[in-house]
């Protein structure tokens, strides 16, 4: 099971507990206990796993922990960026809470994203709320006091229903979750073995890298390698649905390049 991180040869205790999530908390103290509560849940690590055997018995790109991740990593390096240009979240705006506390948010819902997989690949956003209602509590129990934990706790559920295909977040938190799971991309997702030939693998497997750096002309700006210009399609169709139209949009930037000889005069530059 190579996109769930194990070999085939491990036993199932031993891919389950294989899952360790790391971030850089950057002195954040709530979002570290978070993590570590994270990594000490078997039962969240389970999910994970079942998530990843539903992807690859369905053919499709990695849903494994590794995939948890990586958002979570992009999300977190969202957000920093975000906020240090003056992007103020949704939790600050809205409950006045703290840019630390938007980290959580994020991260919670980038952790929790995608455990419907578990369950079923169809509606698996709102199984994903199901197992979100009754984990989350208590991961942050230890964390937070109500009001904030039960506050949190829907930021974050906001932002997982919201990364479904038709979401649309209308917080900075669920905007970043939501783009931070489509900018898992490089090399296609490739880390699942048994992709099916559709546009969607042919498009996502030209995707050499991406690079999320401070924007030029605006907060973030996105460069992506592609090898082949069949990956506009995993950009415009992937990335570009998964940001039009969110409180994100204004502030990214995306730039797409073909590093391909045969590519060059077709389509040197992509932009969203």
């Amino acid at each position: 099971m190579s996109g769930d991180g194990g070999d085939e040869a491990q036993s199932l205790d031993e891919r389950v507990h294989a899952a360790h999530i790391r971030v850089p908390a950057r002195g954040n103290r709530k979002l570290e206990r978070l993590i570590a509560a994270v990594n000490a849940d078997v039962e969240l690590k389970a999910w994970w796993h079942a998530a990843a055997i539903n992807a690859e018995r369905l053919g499709m790109s990695d849903h494994s922990w590794v995939h948890i991740q990586i958002v979570t990593n992009i999300g977190l390096r969202l957000a920093r960026l975000l906020f240090r240009k003056g992007i103020v979240p949704s939790i600050v705006t809205d409950h006045g809470l703290t840019e630390r506390d938007a980290e959580v948010v994020i991260a919670a819902a980038a952790l929790f994203h995608c455990v419907g997989m578990s369950i079923h690949r169809q509606d698996h956003e709102q199984f994903s709320l199901f197992l979100t209602a009754d984990k989350l509590p208590k991961l942050l129990a230890p964390i937070y006091d109500d009001p904030e934990r039960t506050i949190l706790v829907a930021e974050a559920s906001h932002a997982i229903i919201s990364h479904r295909s038709k979401g649309a977040p209308f917080t900075i938190e669920g905007s970043i979750v939501r783009v931070a799971d489509a900018l898992d991309m490089a090399k296609g997702r490739s880390r699942a073995d048994k992709l099916l030939p559709t546009i969607h693998s042919v498009s996502s497997a030209s995707i050499e890298s991406v690079k999320i750096l401070p924007g030029r002309e605006k907060a973030v700006r996105v460069e992506i390698e592609m090898s082949n210009s069949a990956g506009i399609y995993q950009v415009d169709e992937g990335l570009g649905t998964k940001l039009r139209g969110t409180p994100l949009a204004e502030h990214l930037e995306v730039v797409a390049r073909i590093d391909a000889e045969h590519e060059q005069r077709l389509v040197p530059v992509f932009r969203l």
